[in-house]
């Protein structure tokens, strides 16, 4: 019980839809050819200066990017021409990596591999390796978060935008980072222009996102944390300004724009002397969102990440653990791992219900049509029988939201299915949602909201109320929610949001902690986090979506303990059942949840059940999103 082994599926919110690549832009042809390679989701990149002499070379022979193709993001060179990017040295262990920055030879990224000595702490710092392999030096002190990293054409200046040492305060939109070396409050998305002027992004008092700059110098015998600051508010009001990309030797930056009004995120150059834009990618790609700027020694070419098409899948980056990937939400594996249930769409009906997929990817069928569906659980003893919630998600108490046993045939060589879907609860007794089924098949605890809150309840696996009857689990003026059965059939774990250590009153509406009850009603018991027990934090944690490993001693869930990765607020954890050997999974610039361990225990890169192919119309990439959290911020 040392490591827990498997394979995991989770939810990672937005990242389907992306499908991004680098692209470059240059100004005298308007010629916009692809830099990066198509494989997976490639963004942040860098013109590179691998050594000193590429200062001056504005031809854009080499970027530095990020690229999700390993599972993770992780740091790669490609060179103009190559079909096949160089990765580069990264740091070991670590599931993410930002922003990089490679100079006369020296590699500047962001990391999060490095686990604080506290909750609810920032795992990001600044490490800077070298291309010869030496060993990898921390550049932000021990205690502190560092995000966003420039450095100074010269390469003698570096500034970040540091959170240090206090812990995630919940933001999530604008974090509340100070710059550093140059002292000033709330900067992101830090870029030198030569070496005594930087251009930040910050949200501004009046609500809009706009471009600032920072002058100041380096006299030899000051202390730099007193160096006098020169702040100029730089863009105009009214506009949405992101990402500020330095254009060498003028007043011009390239910025990210978002109009009022407007749907998409585009490149534009803004002359700070003139305060004018000129468009730049909006009349080559005017339906699609640019990101992230960034400009040629000479000027002359102008890159950005941009939406290119359909994307493919990754590989592995936990050890003994094997992600799989598909585009839908609250994945679920039958017991004998052949297939997986998952809800493509939780808001229009057009492609809302129940699907099924093979676990190679090969085919799908969808069980119930244009009905809302979500959180499905399988029998494990029934042949083709799942458990799920129609209705809408988030409702209220009262919001009428039914358990149905859907018993369905996939053996119809024309494709056609045989469904029969039996609702289990009665219409009149509100938002009943989150089954989980007994090992046994017998039974199906779910939460509900009849009483008018939300709480557990045992009903009959086949009949549900109507002949059975139904008892109550849980009881309360609090919500007990997304159950899960142990494998040995004598505990259920679940979530709510009730934190008194008395249980006498509720407290705090927006946080959930796990929680471990017998299905007869007794044990009910709180599993305290390893290094959170009876810390004052302790109230902060925001846990979903508890479930069994399948020998039942590990509990698989998403957190919100490792405060803030760009906006990743939740990550994928593991812990024992009493809280101990607590171990972060995985995390990513987005936010993974909803996870699921696969029935079986030998699913590996090689086995064809790892793999999900995107060969159906309706999980074609086509660039269409609202813009989400990690993507506005650009921290």
């Amino acid at each position: 019980m040392d490591e827990p082994k498997g394979t995991v599926l989770f939810t990672t919110i937005g990242r389907p839809y992306y499908g991004f690549d680098v692209f470059s832009l240059d100004l005298t042809s308007h010629c916009e050819p692809r830099l990066s390679d198509g494989l997976s989701i490639n963004f942040d990149a860098q013109f590179a200066s691998v050594s000193a002499s590429d200062e001056d070379d504005d031809e854009p022979e080499a970027i530095v990017f990020v690229s999700e193709r390993t599972g993770c993001p992780r740091v790669y060179l490609t060179w103009s021409g190559s079909s096949q990017p160089q990765p580069l040295l990264s740091a070991p262990g670590s599931l993410f990596h930002d922003r990089p920055v490679l100079r006369n030879g020296w590699l500047y990224f962001i990391s999060a591999h490095e686990e604080p000595d506290k909750p609810f702490a920032g795992w990001s710092a600044l490490y800077l390796p070298d291309l010869e392999g030496r060993e990898i030096a921390r550049l932000t002190p021990y205690g502190s978060v560092d995000y966003s990293p420039a450095v100074s054409r010269s390469g003698k200046f570096t500034v970040v935008a540091s959170y240090g040492s206090r812990p995630w305060g919940g933001e999530f939109h604008a974090l509340n980072t100070d710059i550093v070396v140059v002292v000033a409050e709330s900067g992101c998305w830090l870029i030198w222009s030569g070496d005594s002027i930087v251009y930040f992004h910050r949200k501004a008092d009046d609500g809009w996102w706009s471009i600032f700059r920072v002058k100041f110098e380096f006299p030899s015998d000051t202390d730099v944390s007193r160096l006098p600051l020169s702040l100029t508010w730089v863009t105009p009001l009214g506009i949405h300004c992101f990402t500020p990309a330095a254009m060498p030797r003028s007043n011009k930056i390239a910025i990210a724009t978002r109009r009022r009004g407007k749907s998409y995120r585009h490149i534009e150059i803004f002359n700070a002397a003139s305060e004018s834009f000129v468009p730049i990618t909006k009349p080559i790609n005017s339906n699609f969102h640019h990101y992230s700027p960034f400009v040629s020694p000479g000027s002359r070419y102008i890159g950005y990440h941009r939406f290119r098409g359909e994307s493919t899948g990754g590989d592995s980056w936990v050890p003994n653990l094997e992600p799989v990937m598909l585009n839908g939400s609250f994945p679920s594996l039958s017991p004998d791992g052949q297939f997986i249930a998952f809800n493509h769409d939780l808001v229009s009906t057009a492609s809302a219900g129940v699907k099924i997929i093979r676990s190679d990817g090969s085919r799908r069928w969808t069980l119930i049509k244009d009905r809302i569906a979500f959180y499905n659980s399988w029998s494990p003893t029934e042949k083709n029988v799942i458990y799920t919630s129609i209705g809408l998600i988030f409702g209220s108490p009262k919001t009428t939201v039914q358990i149905a046993r859907i018993k369905f045939d996939l053996s119809s060589p024309d494709g056609d299915i045989t469904c029969d879907v039996k609702v289990l609860t009665r219409e009149d007794t509100g938002n009943n949602a989150f089954p989980s089924c007994s090992p046994d098949g017998k039974w199906l605890v779910f939460r509900s909201g009849r009483t008018g809150h939300k709480n557990l309840y045992i009903v009959d696996a086949v009949n549900g109320e109507f002949d059975s009857g139904i008892r109550q689990l849980t009881d309360g003026p609090w919500i007990d929610t997304m159950p899960s059965w142990s494998p040995n059939g004598n505990l259920i774990a679940f979530f709510l949001n009730w934190h008194n250590p008395h249980f006498l009153t509720p407290h705090n509406v927006t946080a959930f902690s796990i929680y471990l009850i017998r299905p007869d009603g007794s044990g009910l018991r709180r599993v305290h986090l390893a290094g959170l027990e009876g810390s004052p934090e302790v109230d902060r944690e925001r846990i979903n979506h508890v479930c069994f490993s399948k020998d039942g001693e590990w509990l698989l869930f998403s957190a919100n303990l490792g405060g803030m990765t760009i906006d990743g607020g939740a990550g994928v954890y593991v812990a024992t059942l009493d809280g101990s050997k607590l171990k972060r999974l995985m995390c990513n610039g987005f936010e993974n949840g909803l996870p699921a361990w696969h029935p079986l225990d030998d699913v590996g890169p090689s086995d064809p059940r790892s793999r999900i192919s995107h060969g159906w119309d309706e999980d074609k990439l086509r660039g269409q999103f609202e813009e989400p959290l990690r993507i506005s911020c650009d921290i």
